[in-house]
């Protein structure tokens, strides 16, 4: 006789060594996702999703993967905000029948923000690498973020002995007691007045941080406050002008990787909605083969 009925080992076979366990789901699971922005501007996302239920039934098999599945696709018919989440965390609990009682989700994913030159008409587009992380446990819900922010540093120190060569060369270049304005211009804007540069180098900000049960940040502002804060962000689409604007600032906000934590430690502390963090400033050197990095928490 044929059976119609297909079987399901998680609900009627029991775990032949009975325990809980704290998360069980899947990893790297592709779904579009839509992030609302400042101005109510909406910005569909290409996100990688990892889910988790915890298994609180001793005796059962396993978790119901599909269903949990079938629970983070809704996420492409909705806005990525935080009553959809914890709604999403509630029919992800509720689709293990009585098994699970918590569920966390994470969502990675490129914003790409619109951003203009410095100076001139251009612009162009930043991609910044963003993670959402909502759990929801016995205590309630809670939310945190990953941000990743280029920047550019330029070190205090290379640029003090780059200024004792370019005065020395002077001193060299001009060795009588006064002179001549005209010359001192020509010189200094001839190849022979490259006389040493201060190392630069791409540097990050990796600033994570949880807002519990607060206010949703709105991810793009956050992302510019932050760069604003540090002060020499990476461009986009530039010309010679926003190329000299940008050297410019640079030499104006000399720093070490102390001084970005520093700043954007006292950025952190000042926002009312943000309940906890961690950061990480890393700058690539150009000098060393190495990298300078602080790491700091609230």
């Amino acid at each position: 006789m044929l059976i119609n009925t297909l079987p399901d080992v998680t609900s009627d076979i029991s775990s032949d060594t009975p325990s809980t366990l704290k998360w069980v789901g899947m990893e790297n699971i592709a779904v579009p996702i839509t992030i609302q922005l400042d101005n109510d501007h909406r910005l569909q996302v290409a996100a990688k999703a990892n889910v988790f239920v915890s298994l609180d039934s001793p005796e059962s098999k396993g978790i119901h993967m599909s269903r949990v599945h079938l629970a983070i696709n809704q996420l492409a018919s909705i806005d990525c905000n935080k009553q959809n989440l914890e709604k999403l965390l509630d029919n992800m609990i509720s689709s293990q029948g009585d098994i699970s009682q918590q569920a966390r989700v994470e969502l990675s994913f490129d914003l790409v923000l619109s951003k203009p030159a410095l100076l001139s008409d251009e612009s162009g587009f930043q991609s910044y690498p963003v993670v959402i992380r909502a759990e929801k446990k016995d205590q309630g819900y809670n939310y945190g973020f990953e941000l990743t922010i280029a920047y550019s540093s330029t070190c205090p120190c290379s640029a003090s002995l780059a200024r004792q060569l370019y005065a020395n060369a002077i001193d060299t270049k001009f060795p009588g007691g006064t002179i001549n304005k005209a010359d001192l211009l020509a010189w200094a804007q001839s190849q022979a007045g490259s006389v040493a540069t201060p190392h630069s180098q791409r540097s990050y900000a990796y600033v994570n941080f949880s807002i519990g049960g607060g206010d949703w940040p709105d991810l793009s502002s956050m992302i510019f406050h932050l760069e604003e804060v540090i002060g020499t962000p990476v461009q986009t689409a530039v010309k010679r002008n926003d190329e000299q604007e940008f050297a410019r600032l640079n030499a104006g906000n000399l720093m070490f990787c102390e001084d970005a934590a520093r700043r954007v430690k006292k950025s952190l502390e000042k926002m009312p909605n943000v309940e906890d963090y961690w950061f990480k400033i890393e700058h690539q050197e150009s000098l060393h083969a190495h990298n300078a990095v602080v790491i700091d928490q609230k």
